[in-house]
């Protein structure tokens, strides 16, 4: 991105978008795209995934532009947009029960020796796993939390729910996690 598209501001742009200058959302999509896919990449799998994902993100906040009040900056709104389409979409996976959440998880072990990175390797297909036997709610939080390491006050304004509840719903996804977790290991 050029330094001319770097200041305009995000409400210019958002304007220029509501009097329907569709070049000024296609800035806006530059200037977040990282964002949002980075965001999706905890939720999905592989490239076409997240690039649905990504572009779902875009085209609600595109048709929802009218409803943003500008009461918190541009990008957490479509933050909050992008982790509602997660969770869709965690919730179409669980119904078609054929998707392990986390594969793009796995950091890069370069470094490390042969028995270290299979160990590591086994630990992320382990907790895929387990994740994946998890409620899309379950997921959601456990990865927002564990995974993003976001404060409950964050999740609360992305996810809607209030900060009472995050708490108890990451309480509750902890033990799913700990229960499947332990019944694995009981085999």
């Amino acid at each position: 991105m050029d330094n001319v598209e770097n200041e305009i501001s995000d409400e210019r742009l958002i304007n220029a978008t509501l009097l329907g200058d569709d070049e000024a959302f296609a800035l806006l999509v530059a200037r977040y795209k990282r964002r949002v896919f980075s965001l999706a990449s905890r939720f999905a799998r592989d490239r076409d995934e997240l690039e649905d994902i990504s572009q779902e993100v875009f085209i609600k906040a595109y048709e929802n532009l009218k409803a943003f009040r500008r009461e918190a900056p541009f990008e957490h709104w479509l933050s909050r947009i992008a982790v509602r389409a997660c969770y869709d979409f965690l919730r179409r996976i669980r119904r078609e029960k054929s998707h392990t959440p986390l594969e793009d998880l796995v950091y890069e072990l370069k470094d490390q020796s042969h028995e270290a990175r299979q160990a590591a390797r086994e630990a992320h297909e382990l907790l895929s796993w387990a994740m994946s036997k998890m409620r899309p709610e379950e997921r959601l939080i456990i990865t927002l939390l564990e995974l993003e390491e976001k404060p409950v006050k964050e999740i609360a304004e992305l996810t809607g729910w209030s900060e009472a509840k995050v708490k108890v719903r990451a309480f509750r996804a902890r033990q799913t996690l700990k229960t499947i977790l332990e019944k694995t290991y009981e085999r």
